[in-house]
């Protein structure tokens, strides 16, 4: 799968190439620690190779499934996103990490291939939100009703272990 998001610089005509690819849960899988476990996203890709000048833009667009933060169960999520690349040939850490919009890939000289699949990866994981839960009335009841009555437990217990639990009546008394 990763395959699939090799761009063959070599093997470029000038002008606009452009390939649509779809990515789904083989894709993840082949990324450790994916937190991923399905998705269902079209990755547009259009190449435009100008004399030297090698652009990439890059559109993601679709849904991933993750574990709900909150119940466990799973959570589809909308993705959008994209990114534009310069490709330059170097040696890699020699100048500018951006040109303008683009961020700025050095590859070594006489590389003829540019894997995409990392970028890929990493863009749909930085669309995805820190705290991922359903919206509200969305989650597991049961899972939550345990949640809650397990937070009682937790204030009841807290409030008779303390040596402090009874300044709150104390302090009543003396309203």
């Amino acid at each position: 799968m990763k395959a699939d998001f090799i761009v063959p610089l070599n093997g470029l005509s000038q002008g606009r190439t452009e390939f649509r690819r779809r990515v789904g849960k083989e894709f993840f899988e082949s990324f450790e620690n994916s937190d991923i476990l399905d998705a269902g996203l079209d990755v547009d890709v259009v190449v435009e190779k100008s004399g030297r000048f090698i652009g990439v833009d890059c559109g993601i667009k679709g849904t991933v499934t993750v574990t709900c933060d909150r119940c466990l169960e799973d959570l589809e999520l909308p993705v959008d996103t994209g990114f534009a690349l310069s490709v330059r040939f170097g040696q890699p850490g020699s100048g500018e990490e951006t040109e303008g919009e683009r961020e700025v890939v050095v590859l070594p000289l006489g590389e003829s291939d540019l894997d995409l699949s990392q970028t890929v990866y990493d863009y749909i994981c930085l669309s995805l939100p820190v705290q991922r839960v359903h919206d509200e009335g969305g989650c597991d009841p049961r899972t939550i009703g345990y949640l809650s009555s397990e937070d009682d437990q937790k204030n009841d217990r807290k409030d008779s272990s303390t040596p402090f639990a009874g300044l709150g009546d104390l302090l009543g008394k003396l309203k």
